[in-house]
């Protein structure tokens, strides 16, 4: 009789996704520290995605503060439980780092458990109102000192980049834990300047400093210019020769998914597909949207499939470019 138990006992794996999440609780790790940009769109989401879920479990925000998030993103990869209670978010270049050839990558990109971005953004280097820097045009002649979470962070790597490429001078400061701690440095006199400040969650975090015109928008770090900033070069306007918009142009693609969530590799099927489905069914929900824009967040889903097709574009481009691009990051740090 207990043979035959063992042996009709059905597989864990197998557990109905309903029954499995019904009273438990899913953990949402946040790479950065609280306030921040990717700490405001982890909570709104954890507020709302539960009930989307089979079976309605509890999502519980939590912080990993570390290495500009890269932290979070070995640990989700080599770590985390592969059950299904876990995902988190880390900064949009995290995952192009080991291409990059990043100290400390620990993880394949293409194989998280991807469940998408909750926004479509461009960011922004911004100067203090009282920088000699006053429009992009000078970042080759004075120098701006910006803050930064890491030396994988978006916040680093972009002006170790653009350094390189473009040859500005953008001198960065790390140790940040987040995008706040930045900001209350730079009102503080500590930095001058922020160079991949999201104008999403900048909207959302100063408003007050665009009112009182507080800093100057030197140019937009994306493929297409956002609605508010129409006259503001992108990044890519700066390149001086074909080759270097190309490369800007992988180096920026990060910017499509601005809010990148992923679980770890190999969770159930099931559960993989419950997770998505319900975080697509989050970002379209009313609820959802009424409160990440009243929270000036700019919802605009961009699903797994997406995420990984701009992955996988980055991935397999000319393998010149990537080389130049690994060196351009070697320099600028």
């Amino acid at each position: 009789a207990t043979l035959a138990a063992l042996t009709f006992a059905p597989d864990a794996g197998a557990q109905p996704v309903a029954e499995f999440y019904r009273g438990k609780s899913v953990n949402v790790w946040i790479g950065y520290g609280a306030g921040g940009g990717y700490d405001l769109s982890a909570r709104v989401l954890a507020r709302h995605m539960g009930r989307h879920i089979p079976g309605e479990p509890t999502l519980v925000p939590r912080n990993m503060p570390g290495a500009g998030s890269l932290q979070l993103a070995n640990w989700l990869y080599n770590v985390a439980p592969k059950d299904g209670l876990d995902f988190g978010i880390f900064g949009r270049t995290v995952p192009i780092d080991p291409l990059l050839g990043t100290k400390g990558t620990q993880f394949d990109a293409l194989k998280y458990t991807w469940l998408g971005s909750t926004s479509n953004e461009v960011s922004t280097c911004v100067a203090w109102h009282d920088a000699p820097v006053k429009k992009a045009e000078d970042l080759y002649t004075h120098e701006l000192t910006v803050g930064a979470s890491g030396a994988a962070s978006p916040s680093a790597v972009f002006p170790y980049l653009f350094n390189s490429i473009l040859g500005t001078k953008i001198k960065v400061i790390n140790g940040y834990t987040s995008s706040a701690t930045i900001l209350a440095a730079l009102e503080r006199g500590e930095l001058n300047g922020f160079c991949a400040w999201g104008w999403v969650p900048m909207k959302a975090m100063r408003a007050d400093w665009i009112r009182d015109r507080k800093f100057n928008v030197l140019f937009q770090i994306g493929l297409a210019k956002h609605r508010d900033h129409q006259d503001t070069p992108l990044v890519l306007d700066l390149a001086k020769t074909p080759e270097d918009r190309a490369l800007l142009e992988i180096l920026v693609a990060p910017q499509v998914f601005a809010r990148p969530f992923a679980a770890p590799p190999g969770i159930p099927d099931d559960r993989a597909r419950a997770l998505r489905d319900a975080f697509d069914k989050t970002v379209r929900d009313p609820a959802f949207i009424e409160e990440a824009e009243k929270q000036v967040l700019e919802p605009d889903l961009v699903d797994h499939r997406m995420l990984t097709g701009v992955l996988e574009k980055i991935y397999t481009a000319p393998k010149p470019l990537i080389e130049r691009a690994r060196k351009a990051l070697e320099a600028g740090q």
